[in-house]
């Protein structure tokens, strides 16, 4: 058994796992870690445990201190000098017409690198933007080309349901959204109806899909053909999800047909094939899909 604390550096970032040695560090503590960057200012949001060695990436790299006052001192500086930074490389950004979007400046807790996050259409020459600001910074600079998800995770906003953004508020690393998600629990397969903010598919299309799921497999699909509690046969026009319930198309005597509704445990029918990957053969859905892959995988690492 291994001593751990679970360390965060920015807002709703990934945790990263660090030894503590000697100390019992609780959660809410800040504190000043080794990191592969450098020295850096952390939040703790696991407190001392223990955990099997073989659950973490070793070597752990060291818990230096908790922060002291002047650590916290130390970090807000840091903070207000991202302010201007961001300022200093907007104009740099101008000066050399350089196509690119620049969201986040960010320095390092020991102020031995400054990273500046922007977004672009392509790939952007910027080595002389890097020696403009080396020169006024006096330290090392990198630039750091991220996708449209992180942008939006640094930025923050509000989301169609009124609430803080997944990304910017809980979620500490982006989660496989398909659309064939939406497909499965009965949403407007319109992209502007399923995207978010970024314009990517809704992160929180993966918060119930293991429940429409798990619901959908007892249900018969629209068109089945089924068989009532009451001895009727008919084809089923609808199912609502969430209720359990099928609307069928009955045949009664003398051919007439008419629509009922039943609970689906009321109905005897052949179970639902669960679905697996690549089952979609929607032409729709495909093209969908294909923008969805377009996105990559993100260029943003938090440490």
């Amino acid at each position: 058994m291994e001593k751990v604390i679970g360390v965060r550096f920015r807002n709703a970032g990934k945790v990263y796992y660090f030894s503590p040695g000697k100390l019992n560090i609780p959660k809410g503590k800040h504190v000043i870690v080794e990191t592969a960057r450098g020295v850096e200012y952390g939040y703790v949001v696991v407190g001392t445990k223990e955990v099997e060695g073989n659950r973490v990436v070793q070597p752990l790299k060291p818990v230096l201190r908790i922060a002291t006052a002047e650590d916290d001192a130390k970090e807000a500086a840091n903070r207000q000098k991202e302010k201007e930074a961001f300022q200093i490389c907007l104009e740099k950004i101008r000066k050399h017409k350089l196509d690119m979007k620049l969201i986040q400046a960010e320095y390092t807790f020991d102020n031995n690198k400054v990273l500046f996050y922007f977004t672009a259409d392509g790939r952007i020459d910027f080595r002389e933007l890097v020696k403009d600001l080396a020169a006024v910074f006096k330290t090392r600079i990198e630039l750091r080309q991220i996708g449209v998800r992180d942008e939006t995770k640094i930025i923050g906003g509000i989301g169609i349901c009124g609430r803080s953004l997944c990304c910017h508020t809980h979620l500490s690393e982006f989660i496989p959204v398909s659309i064939k998600m939406a497909k499965e629990q009965n949403l407007s397969l319109n992209p502007t109806k399923i995207s978010g903010v970024c314009g990517r598919l809704m992160c929180c299309l993966k918060h119930e899909q293991e429940t429409y799921e798990e619901l959908n497999s007892r249900l018969p699909n629209v068109g089945d053909h089924v068989t009532t509690g009451d001895g009727l046969k008919g084809d089923v026009q609808s199912v609502n999800v969430l209720r359990q319930k099928v609307k069928v198309i009955v045949t009664l005597e003398g051919d007439e047909k008419e629509i009922r509704e039943y609970k689906v445990d009321e109905l005897k029918f052949r179970p639902r094939r669960r679905k697996e990957k690549g089952d979609v053969a929607d032409k729709e859905l495909k093209k969908l899909e294909a923008l969805e892959r377009q996105e990559g995988k993100s260029k943003l690492d938090d440490n």
